[in-house]
């Protein structure tokens, strides 16, 4: 078994497409739509395979929270990068880029080199080594 996708729903998909392929290599695939339902979403597939679902919809309601707010449930993604050279240059080129940078680079008391982003749509990122 493995986990196939995470799904996130994002307010603008071009955007939210832009940011995961722009710093971290996602490749968007053909988009879906379902015009009846209001939906519409995007593979962004990474180079091992793991991917996220951008998604979109004008009949639904997804609950808002405050950008980087802890909650129960799904709360960050990790993303490696394999050095820390790379957390440290891609946490500056978001940083620079006007993306808010919660945390780090720093070592974490289980061994990770890390720091932590927010996506457009408020979700954490961790970029780890």
């Amino acid at each position: 078994m493995r986990i196939d996708h995470v799904a996130l729903w994002t307010s603008d998909l071009e955007r939210c497409q832009r940011f995961y392929a722009d710093y971290f290599g996602a490749v968007p695939g053909a988009g879906y739509v379902n015009a009846a339902k209001g939906f519409a979403s995007c593979f962004l597939s990474f180079e091992d395979g793991a991917r996220i679902e951008a998604m979109t919809t004008t009949t639904l309601a997804p609950l808002s929270i405050d950008p980087g707010a802890q909650r129960m449930g799904l709360t960050h993604l990790a993303i490696a990068l394999g050095s820390e050279r790379r957390v440290d240059e891609l946490t500056q080129r978001l940083k620079d880029d006007g993306h808010p940078i919660l945390d780090g680079p720093r070592r974490t008391g289980d061994g990770y080199y890390e720091s932590v982003a927010l996506d457009p749509d408020g979700n954490r990122i961790e970029i780890t080594a």
